[in-house]
């Protein structure tokens, strides 16, 4: 079967290749991938600024349909429509961090898609615990978006208290900003969205999924705009996704005294900033790794009772082979969600 495989270390080096199927053991799920989407981690393995184990196969947000169960397994059935956790894929199961549910900390552990092998294949295995059934109501494609989904939920639901009438500047339009987005619109929020030229077409969609305001960064003055639609005090919240300094630096300047700043997006590699705006706005300061097992939990609640419309996001689907396209369109910034399928 085909696989998108990271063959070894440097920029680059990533490649459309023939191996094997993997078999199903004891305590495994063997599902055939049926969406996986494109992660900013996947470009930055390609790119060799998050870390990575090569030779390993690209992916790590997908969904599928269980064609095969291991001996012992029992909550899981062929034919299932899942989901599947794949940032637990090794984990030491024993430390404080993988006991209280924050299992990204832990010292030992390897997501699927860098760490392990991972989606951008035919069929994945599994462990049981990874897999979970997905709601009838919800397509493979819209389920391919749980793992995403889970980061945007714990930055915008779980880290601090967001209210309906708080003014929120979002800055980065990329899929993970538009799920954030998403949740912040059902939140009730004011929400400014902002981007660069590169952004247009994600910004136009920003707007259709119910930004307030959308800027282009390239062309307006957004400390001017914020501070007209602040009285001057600057923004509650600012949810920072797009993980460039020149976004950082402004989205310090623009939030309110006392407000709160919450990172999502990954730079990968030193920034210079004026640090001391922390102290002296006194602003709570948030960073946004992933998800943990409760966050994982609620997007299931959420994905059930449908509350959040997650289908304007998917803009693109395209074939494995088209890999080099769909990285491209990823990299240009012309796409929302862009998901890959075996032929």
């Amino acid at each position: 079967m085909l696989a998108v495989m990271k063959t070894k270390q440097g920029f680059g080096n990533v490649t459309c290749t023939n191996i094997d199927e993997p078999t199903c053991s004891a305590g495994s799920v063997k599902v055939k991938v049926a969406y996986s989407g494109i992660c900013g981690t996947d470009l930055h393995v390609f790119h060799d600024t998050f870390k990575n184990n090569p030779p390993v196969i690209l992916g790590h947000e997908f969904s599928g349909v269980v064609s095969q169960i291991g001996e012992g397994v029992s909550s899981i059935s062929v034919g299932d429509r899942v989901a599947v956790l794949g940032s637990t894929a090794v984990t030491c199961g024993t430390c404080h961090y993988c006991k209280t549910g924050n299992y990204m900390f832990c010292n030992d552990r390897r997501g699927m898609g860098h760490g392990v092998h991972g989606s951008f294949t035919k069929y994945v295995v599994v462990r049981e615990d990874m897999v979970y059934k997905i709601p009838e109501n919800i397509s493979l494609e819209e389920a391919a978006l749980s793992e995403p989904l889970a980061c945007a939920v714990q930055a915008i639901e779980e880290l601090t208290n967001i209210q309906l009438g708080d003014t929120v500047l979002l800055s980065g339009p990329g899929p993970i900003g538009l799920l954030c987005l998403s949740l912040l619109v059902e939140k009730g929020c004011k929400v400014i969205v902002a981007g660069t030229s590169a952004d247009e077409f994600r910004l136009h969609l920003a707007k259709k999924l119910g930004a307030d305001i959308v800027v282009n960064v390239n062309h307006e003055d957004v400390e001017c705009m914020i501070a007209k639609e602040t009285k001057g005090c600057g923004v509650d919240v600012v949810v920072e996704c797009a993980g460039a300094v020149s976004s950082i630096n402004s989205c310090l300047k623009n939030v309110k005294k006392l407000g709160k700043f919450i990172q999502v997006g990954i730079v990968g590699h030193d920034i210079t900033l004026d640090y001391d705006t922390v102290l002296y706005k006194q602003i709570q300061l948030f960073g946004s790794l992933a998800h943990s097992m409760k966050t994982w939990d609620r997007v299931m609640q959420i994905l059930e009772q449908k509350k959040v419309n997650l289908a304007p996001i998917i803009t693109h689907k395209m074939s494995l082979s088209e890999w080099e396209k769909a990285f491209e369109l990823c990299e240009k910034k012309s796409c929302g969600k862009v998901l890959l399928h075996y032929e």
